[in-house]
């Protein structure tokens, strides 16, 4: 039985619609968490210092010694709650490429894992960063492809030719 399923895109790449649709379909609860919700649980001056999280003007995304201790704890975490018995799906930004899915492997070890990379152009997941407003211009372009860099997936949806429920169809057939 699947517990964790790993959506790995880079930002605006539409991996919070579908989540929000696998939610919707697969007959189970399921629990969203993503590097998103670990980000608004730092506090704002890990966002401001060397050794949080800081957003370049350009998009570039900077994380430094503290952000990365903070978060291998909240990866432990996730991984608690899924061997507890939560079914999880993360929403998550592999900027390390592989190296970024490694610390996910060593702390899921013998969980039953789905791993999925969701795709999206860079030209249109830029477009969806200024549509949303939230977001640094420039990190959608930015990552769109180096957060995919050596990382093995067991399958791959690309949402800038398929709408959300769609590719969440696609991720449900391979959840046991």
């Amino acid at each position: 039985m699947t517990q964790v399923i790993v959506l790995n895109g880079g930002s605006s790449s539409g991996k919070s619609g579908i989540v929000r649709c696998l939610q919707a379909l697969l007959p189970d609860p399921w629990l969203a968490l993503g590097t998103d919700t670990l980000v608004e649980a730092m506090p704002a001056s890990m966002q401001a210092s060397d050794g949080g999280i800081e957003f370049a003007p350009d998009g570039e995304v900077i994380v430094g010694p503290e952000f990365r201790t903070l978060e291998a704890a909240w990866i432990e975490g996730v991984a608690a709650m899924a061997r507890a018995g939560a079914r999880v799906i993360v929403d998550e930004v592999f900027l390390g490429g592989a190296g970024s899915q490694q610390r996910w492997q060593k702390a899921l070890g013998e969980l039953r894992v789905l791993w999925v990379g969701v795709r999206c152009d860079g030209v249109v997941a830029a477009g969806r960063e200024v549509a949303r407003g939230d977001r640094v211009t420039g990190m959608a372009a930015s990552q769109a492809d180096v957060v995919h860099q050596g990382v093995a997936y067991d399958l791959e949806v690309d949402t800038a030719h398929a709408e959300s429920m769609e590719c969440a169809r696609t991720i449900a057939v391979y959840v046991k």
